[in-house]
């Protein structure tokens, strides 16, 4: 190689250097139990992540018929038995992205893997099951807070994996994916216009049928509704008595709780978890005052 040539190679290095990622520890499954796809400039990469906490499936009250359900379809998964791709949808802070988390925790130890796919990303999930489809594991590509927006394209990649291929997903892959609409894409009065009446029978336009037809890809819908006030109450006395100590729930926490939620306007998990976080942060302050007082 003359010196021309090298200092040539030299520069185009230079040049394509920074659009590399910073080199990244290699995913052991035997070990690691989730993963993020990370996009960069020449395409994407599996990272392994630890599990975010050690939140289990009884921390999760008032969902116990979607624990139940999720619980089966993903130890039926495991087994090797037929499972189906799930849809978690419904009202904000129900529960439905911890209840993912939980069942790694739960479920990971019976050989559950997971990999998570940003929204953005779905263009590359015809790549990253392909990668996935001869490895001895089994895998849930999991998508959280999935919507699409009006003319985005995005969800073509999704409706293609989930069962729109000659192949179909292989079967050491399952996706489960959490939102707050019910069939993902933004549903309008207009997409009812071309509805109509055959007979009996009403026939949807073709809106509405291709909108339909992304969630109908998932075998397995997960309904998650606000909660009433009594599993509110009670999720409130559960991260009370779990951040604190058991006599940190009184009739007082028990009025202030209530009045929390009439403050943010809604009772959900999360909101019951904000509570908990706040009410243990406060008392612990005040009796660091007094203590330090006296």
């Amino acid at each position: 190689m003359d010196d021309e040539l090298s200092q040539r190679l030299l520069s185009l290095l230079a040049r394509v250097e920074p659009w590399l990622p910073p080199a990244a520890e290699a995913v052991d499954w035997t070990r690691d139990v989730a993963a993020l796809w990370e996009r960069h400039a020449l395409g994407g990469r599996l990272v392994p992540v630890p599990p975010r906490d050690a939140l289990a499936l009884d921390d999760l009250l008032g969902i116990e018929r979607q624990k139940r359900q999720l619980v089966d379809n993903t130890r039926a998964f495991l087994r090797g038995h037929p499972a189906n791709h799930a849809l978690l949808w419904g009202a904000r802070g129900s529960g439905k992205s911890s209840l993912v988390r939980a069942l790694l925790n739960g479920l990971g130890g019976e050989g559950l893997r997971l990999v998570q796919v940003d929204r953005h990303d779905l263009g590359a999930l015809p790549s990253l099951v392909a990668q996935l489809r001869h490895l001895p594991h089994r895998f849930v590509v999991y998508c959280d807070d999935l919507s699409f927006e009006q003319n985005d394209d995005a969800y073509k990649a999704l409706k293609s994996v989930l069962d729109g291929t000659l192949t179909g997903p292989p079967e050491n892959v399952l996706l489960y994916a959490t939102s707050n609409r019910r069939h993902l894409l933004p549903e309008s009065m207009a997409d009812n216009d071309a509805t109509r009446l055959v007979g009996e029978e009403l026939h949807h336009g073709d809106a509405v049928e291709e909108k339909i037809s992304l969630s109908d890809r998932f075998g397995l819908w997960l309904a998650f509704h606000p909660f009433s006030q009594d599993a509110y109450l009670e999720a409130c006395e559960h991260w009370t008595r779990r951040l604190g100590e058991a006599d940190d729930w009184s009739d007082e926490a028990r009025a202030e709780a209530v009045r929390y939620a009439t403050l943010r306007g809604g009772r959900s998990g999360r909101v019951a978890w904000q509570f908990a976080c706040q009410w243990i942060g406060r008392q612990r302050l005040y009796d660091q005052g007094s203590d330090n007082q006296s």
